[in-house]
Formats: structure tokens, sequence, C-alpha cells
């Protein structure tokens, strides 16, 4: 059709279909991910795509197929699903293991009324061969070199004997099976190159991301950060009726401490300062956020956690940072914080009402002798 109306070829018509598909499938899992962290932080990326990828594929593969299942050109969208294949299996990384596969090839056959045919069984089983290779190669290709070259020839392999058996169930001719290998190898290329390019903006975008939204000399979270997270998640609490609670500290005499040693001992500290807390916060949870706000100040988020709730990880922050001994030239650094804590009112009509009430409470440990928690 795309020939004889348009005079487009299929080839080119069907590049822009794949490259619309998985475009489709970045736009949506991209605003699925940013909806699923807002309310379970917890929920890692790779889990997100990798579901939603397998259902988009699913969806996509059966909606072709039912539009020409039992015809006699029902292999036409045959590389299509070769490639939603190396999509799942090498672009998202996602295992299935042999008993979810089971229902998912007999459905098709299903559809396409092949379940008597040898020829659908020995397709069946090498799909799922070749998506386990390509599964094995995402894995090698994190290791070594020669990247494409592993790829593009694992997927030739097998494109080969899929077409083959399809050549021999269907009766094609050898010139239509020469024609559809070379797609499917366009369509690889294609792929893969698209696919880089994807990604490589992508990182690209989490560097900016992170030198905008990150303490070049902590590597802490910024203010910038700070502003964006808590907005959020006030919000959120606000909407839902969700706990969120703040801890804010800093450290005491810290001017006394860059006079007396000098800057760089102080930069030291800092970046001493932002490991510890870190490093209790990775072992509590994962939610908890540190943010270096001023010079020596830093907020510290509890999403989901009331008052009383963050009293099981402050104690622990405070000892931890109070017993803190830091080597510089030679010489030994004792340093102490005070620390203030509190929870959302309802009272709070912005961020800043919040803010302003862990600061107060912050001044009052540093008002009434430092190195104490003031949390109400």
């Amino acid at each position: 059709m795309t020939w004889s109306v348009w005079r487009v070829t299929p080839v080119v018509t069907s590049v822009f279909f794949i490259l619309g598909v998985f475009t489709l499938y970045v736009v949506l899992v991209d605003w699925l991910k940013s909806k699923i962290r807002l309310k379970y932080p917890k929920v890692r990326e790779h889990t997100i795509e990798s579901w939603f990828g397998v259902i988009y594929i699913l969806i996509f593969i059966y909606s072709l197929q039912l539009g020409i299942a039992g015809q006699d050109n029902s292999w036409l969208f045959m590389n299509f699903q070769l490639i939603a294949v190396i999509f799942c299996a090498y672009f998202l990384a996602i295992h299935i293991p042999l008993k979810a596969f089971l229902p998912i090839v007999v459905l098709f056959m299903l559809i396409n009324s092949s379940l008597t045919y040898w020829e659908s069984w020995t397709y069946s089983v090498i799909i799922i061969l070749f998506y386990w290779c390509m599964n094995y190669v995402y894995k090698w290709s994190q290791k070594h070199n020669y990247i494409f070259a592993i790829y593009f020839i694992t997927g030739t392999f097998f494109g080969m004997i899929l077409w083959f058996l399809v050549k021999v169930k269907f009766s094609l001719s050898w010139y239509i099976y020469l024609q559809e290998i070379s797609y499917f190898l366009v369509f690889q290329a294609l792929l893969y190159s698209y696919i880089r390019m994807l990604n490589k903006n992508q990182r690209l975008e989490n560097n900016l991301a992170r030198s905008a939204h990150h303490d070049a000399l902590t590597q802490a979270k910024n203010y910038a950060a700070y502003m964006t997270e808590v907005s959020d998640l006030f919000q959120n609490s606000h909407n839902n009726k969700l706990h969120l609670s703040m801890m804010m500290f800093d450290i005491d005499h810290f001017k006394r401490i860059n006079d007396t040693y000098g800057h760089l001992a102080g930069d030291k500290v800092l970046q001493h300062v932002v490991d510890v807390v870190q490093t209790v916060i990775d072992e509590n949870d994962s939610r908890i956020k540190l943010y270096r706000t001023g010079g020596e100040e830093f907020n510290v988020l509890f999403p989901s956690y009331d008052l009383d709730e963050t009293q099981k990880v402050v104690p622990q922050i405070f000892s931890a940072l109070n017993h803190l001994g830091i080597d510089f030239n030679g010489q030994h650094i004792n340093i102490s914080v005070s620390i203030g804590v509190s929870e959302v009112s309802k009272k709070d009509n912005d961020p800043n009402d919040f803010y302003k009430r862990v600061d107060a409470n912050l001044y009052h440990s540093k008002d009434n002798g430092r190195m104490q928690i003031t949390a109400k």
C-alpha cells in the first residue's frame, strides 16, 4: 500500500513505524517513572522499565498479529517481532523465566491457529533461545569490547534460522527470504544506533542535572535540589495526607575551624561530615535525602516519616558526628553539631513555613549551649 499510494518503499515506512513505537515507549515510561517515584520512591527504575516494557511490547505484537491472523501473509510482521525481542532482551535487559514464556508463545500460536504445526513449535523454542542469548550478550557486553559486532552477529544468526522456518511453513521464495533478512539487518542496526543515541543523550542530561543539583565540594544535593524536592514532597504531603519531617543541622563554630586550621581543613571537614551522614542514611532508608543548603548548614528530608519516626535515625547521625575526629596535616580536629527537627504541620501554608520552624528549632539548640537536638 505504501508503494502504490505514496510511492514509498515498505522498508522506509517500517523504519519510521519502529522508531515511532520505541519513541512512544520512551515518552510513556519516563512519564510513568516520574509518577511512580513520587508515591513509591523505593521502586527501582529498572523494575518500572521492565514491567512496562514487557506489557507494552506484548500489546504491540499481539495487536499487529490480530489483524493478519490466519491469513497467508501472517508472517508479515515477523521482523517487528524479532526487533521487539531484541529490545526487551538486550536493551531493557529483562530476564523472563521459561514458565512466563510458555503462555506468551502459546497465546501467540492460538491467535495464528498454528498449535498443530511443528514449525511453530520449533519457532517458539528458537525464539526463547534467541531471547536468552540476547540477555547473555547484554551481560557479556558490559565487560568486553566489540559490542556491536557480537550483538549484530547474534541477531543475524537467529534471524536467519527463524526466517528459514517461516520460509518452509509458508513456502516463501528465496527472494522474499533474502529481502526480509536484509530488512531485519537494517532494523537491528538502526535500533542499536537509535537506542545508543537515546542513552547518550540521557547520560548527558543526567550529568547536567547532577551538576545543577549537586554541591561540587561534597557531592551532596544542593539548595536548588532541596527547593525542588521539598516543594514536591510538601505538596504530596498535603494532598495525600502523608507525613513529612525534616532535620536541619550545622557544624558548631565552623568559622573557628577555618580561621584556626585554614579553609582546606574546613573543606575536608565538610566532605567528611557528608560521608558520615550519608553512610548513616544508607544503612537506614534510601528515601531519606541529604542536602547542603548553606556553607556549613545541611538539611535532611524524611518522606513519610512523622516526628517520632525520625528519632530512629536523627540520634544516630547526631552521635556519629559528635564523636567525629578529622585529621588534617598532622592536626586533629574535633567537631560538634546542633540539630533542629520538625514535622509538616497543617498550619504550614508552604515549604517556607515548614523551613522556618525547623530553622527555629536549630537556633534553639545553638542558643542553649549547642551540641544538642531540638525536636518539636
